[in-house]
């Protein structure tokens, strides 16, 4: 019978897709229409034609994803398994049509059937699955994976509700639910087949083994099952596919019948409603006691599924586990996945019977560990009391870690009793909380920072006592991008223009585009690139009149700052830039010579009051700007709701500008400044993050730098050279932005509105130290407006970006960690 089925899968692969024609597509997407979908292919629709065709290109990727798994098999390939709570994918058809290398016949099969492929990507949902630069980091990796055929598979959460929807009313952020699920998704194969429990809570039972050894048991748990989902991810040209494997939940139990009978229809589902909870929404509110308890029930439940998962398939190969961490390298992108060090650590004591000692030298050997925050409240802990509740057998595990290696520090640095207090998992200072980071630096051989400046940061200010302990753990692996999405398919225009100059191995090898530097004093290559980015902006500007109802002039300088709300991120001080112009516009309409269009997006966390004042700010500021006819078309602001992927694939490409410009030393790295530049926006930044690293490569007279240095903000946060107020009482023009504030001008006449805001910027103590900024960011984009206005000079600056930008391809940060960290050979 299995031959008969594969016979008659071999005979559909090869009669509608074995050459992958024209022809063969089409009639694929002729067959899923009817066998998928139940539809009649001369009444079928758009969205119809989207999943028939999504149906298609699964087709092709699944066989090329079988051949890779078989490959793995027969080298006996070392395994990377990268743990991220988010992947950031946006959305599959295009990218997975160029990276198979189909997307002329792909849209040509679409055109015979009536439709255009365009009109036919418009159906397709980003999948909501992460939220910003951390997720969509993970993506631009496994985009990277697969295309240097790196053996690896990306483990996470398949959400059905992503963080949120997010519309502007009146100016304010309002949250609906992203129900980006809710037609299904026909990329992914749901495999019913590959179901492991996950416990909760219970108790854990200490017994003696037959051989006199203290064993554990956790008993009497609460039970969640996982099933995986898979998404196939293709490399570039070279037939290998990657999997994302996403867990969802399922109840071990459908439904009490007892209850059912008795007529408590409620209850009788209740276990299955409750416990398919866990993998429903991205992000869960935790200000609240039940949002902290299911986020932590979030993080076990993948890493519980995926070790179960990655101990099935080495214990096909291998009998002893002494060759696991030869055979399995386990990245944890951030500490969201830490809790995976207790949860192998329980496996293998309590379910394979190794001893703690030989289980700690597999562990630590297997796991590294990417920190990705400088922030200190986001640097995760948990209470001791939620997780001993939920995960006692764990806690044990962690007190045991905690006790060995301060058994170790105090051997070390003997009587001082304020470095255990620092390097302890256990912090006893804050109502007893488990430091999650401090147990990945412990339970790793390896740590990570994500750019130069954040790795030294790490290393100097956030865990300088754990650099002392261990600086062989420590190494940097700047953040890099994917120019398969970043380039070749956001921006086909200028992608286009670089092939038709340099040829096309840039898409493999982004240090290619350093040929393009010839290029620039050459006026019809410049023309071209000028023509490019036009077209770029009309395309923006549609976007905006579609979303926003405001007409945007594509001849003006479209500066852009599109990313996570978030008052480190600076979005007000742009703001503050923006009310600056309009009172410069309304004084002297003259004083501004270039007309300039500003565009904000981004979501604020449903409960981050300051960052929704932000964007109520900047509606605010929006609202009565491009509503003055004194204006015109001098300045217009718009914020662009619900930003994602799919809008950022129009936005980047239209871009002159980049607003990169966190408080230094507060940005990790960013990856955004990386995919404007590569789309030949010039940056306006802080030496923050990979700003740095940017300016090293693009060169410091293509790029425009402001503001004081992270030294520099330590040093002002302990000695204030100059208070707030002193800014305002000493700079006229500073103090009548403020002015504006407190007058109520953009919150009609409320002039309580935005005190809030007032008093952050006036506050001596500002963390972010906008003010102490703000007089050098003016005097920086009067900067950028001189240069703007001539085309020339900006456009060979433009060119220098993109050119310069090899650096920062994931393919390169990907193949450093194959090198230093995983131990393969790429």
């Amino acid at each position: 019978m299995a031959k008969k089925v594969n016979a008659a899968a071999d005979k559909y692969y090869k009669s509608l897709l074995g050459k992958a024609t024209i022809s063969n597509i089409k009639k694929s997407i002729q067959y899923h229409l009817l066998t998928n979908q139940g539809r009649d292919p001369q009444r079928a629709g758009s969205d119809d034609v989207y999943r028939a065709l999504a149906h298609t290109m699964r087709d092709l990727l699944v066989e090329k994803w079988i051949s890779t798994q078989k490959a793995y098999y027969d080298k006996h390939q070392k395994r990377v398994y990268y743990l991220s709570l988010e992947f950031l994918v946006g959305r599959s058809l295009g990218n997975n049509a160029i990276n198979l290398g189909l997307l002329d016949e792909v849209s040509a099969a679409v055109h015979e059937l009536g439709y255009e492929l365009e009109d036919v990507r418009e159906n397709e949902e980003d999948a909501a699955l992460g939220n910003g630069g951390l997720g969509r980091l993970a993506s631009c990796f496994l985009d990277s994976i697969a295309t240097l055929k790196i053996p690896a598979y990306g483990y996470g959460i398949r959400y059905e509700y992503g963080l949120f929807y997010q519309k502007i009313i009146d100016g304010k952020q309002v949250e609906s639910p992203d129900n980006w699920m809710r037609g299904g998704c026909p990329w992914e194969f749901q495999r019913a087949n590959y179901l492991f429990p996950v416990h909760y809570g219970g108790r854990v039972n200490s017994y003696l083994d037959g051989n006199g050894h203290s064993r554990c048991e956790w008993v009497e748990t609460e039970d969640v099952m996982a099933m995986a989902c898979d998404m196939m991810i293709p490399g570039f040209n070279n037939d290998h596919v990657v999997n994302m494997r996403l867990w969802t939940a399922r109840s071990s139990r459908e439904m009490d019948l007892n209850s059912f009978n008795q007529g408590n229809y409620l209850e009788a589902v209740h276990s299955k409603v409750t416990s398919e909870t866990i993998s429903k929404v991205l992000y869960p509110a935790d200000n609240n006691p039940k949002g902290q308890e299911l986020r932590l029930k979030q993080q076990y439940f993948f890493v519980a599924a995926t070790f179960q998962d990655i101990l099935r398939r080495f214990k096909k190969k291998h009998a002893s586990f002494n060759f696991l961490p030869d055979k399995v390298a386990v990245q944890l992108n951030d500490t969201h996945p830490a809790i995976a060090i207790p949860e192998f650590m329980r496996l293998l004591m309590d379910k394979e019977g190794l001893s703690w000692e030989h289980a700690w030298y597999i562990s630590v050997r297997t796991f590294a560990y990417t920190n990705h925050t400088l922030m200190p409240e986001a640097l995760e802990t948990w209470p001791v009391e939620l997780l001993g509740r939920i995960l006692p057998r764990h806690l044990e595990i962690i007190y045991e870690i905690n006790h060995r290696f301060l058994e170790m520090i105090a051997e070390a640095y003997p009587g001082d009793q304020s470095k255990l207090q620092d390097l302890s998992i256990i912090d006893e200072g804050h109502g007893r909380r488990v430091r999650m980071a401090h147990l990945a630096i412990i339970g790793s051989h390896s740590v990570n920072g994500v750019a130069e400046l954040h790795t030294h940061l790490l290393e100097t200010r956030i865990f300088p006592a754990f650099y002392e302990l261990y600086p062989w753990k420590f190494n940097n692996k700047t953040n890099g991008i994917t120019q398969r999405r970043w380039l070749l398919k956001c921006n086909p225009g200028l992608s286009e223009l670089i092939s038709d100059s340099i040829g096309h191995d840039w898409v493999t090898d982004l240090d290619k585009l350093r040929g393009l530097e010839p290029f620039v004093n050459q006026p019809s290559f410049q023309q071209q690139w000028q023509q490019v980015k036009y077209d770029n902006k009309r395309e923006l500007a549609e976007l905006i009149l579609k979303q926003c109802n405001v007409v945007v002039n594509p001849e003006s300088m479209f500066d852009v700052q599109v990313k996570r709300i978030h008052e480190y991120k600076r979005q007000l001080l742009n703001c503050l830039h923006g009310i600056s112009l309009y009172l410069r516009i309304l004084e002297d309409p003259d004083s501004v010579a270039v007309a300039r269009t500003k565009i904000f997006a981004g979501k604020a966390a449903p409960s981050y009051y300051q960052a929704k004042l932000i964007i109520e700010l900047i509606n605010g500021v929006a609202d009565v700007v491009n509503n003055d006819p004194r204006i015109g078309d001098k300045l217009k602001i718009v914020f662009i709701p619900n930003y994602n992927v799919s809008r950022a694939e129009v936005i980047i490409p239209g871009a002159d500008v980049s607003e990169q410009i966190s408080t230094a030393g507060t940005e990790a790295s960013g990856t955004g400044n990386m995919k404007f530049a590569l789309n030949g926006a010039l940056t306006v930044g802080t030496l923050d993050g990979a700003n740095i690293e940017i300016r090293e490569e693009v060169g410091a007279e293509n790029i425009y730098i402001f503001g004081m240095t992270a030294e520099e903000i330590e040093s002002e946060k302990i000695h204030l050279s100059r208070s707030p107020q002193q800014i305002c009482d000493e700079n006229p023009h500073v103090a009548a932005i403020l002015e504006t504030l407190t007058a109520g001008v953009f919150c009609h006449g409320n002039r309580d509105y935005f005190k809030d805001i007032v008093a952050s910027l006036l506050d001596p103590q500002d963390p972010y130290l906008l003010l102490a900024d703000l007089e050098s960011y003016l005097d920086c984009q009067d900067k950028v407006d001189q240069d703007y206005r001539e085309t020339e000079k900006w456009t060979q600056k433009a060119i220098y970006n993109v050119a310069r930008m090899g650096k920062f391809s994931s393919d390169r940060t990907i193949k450093e960690y194959a090198r230093d960290i995983w131990g393969l050979d790429v």
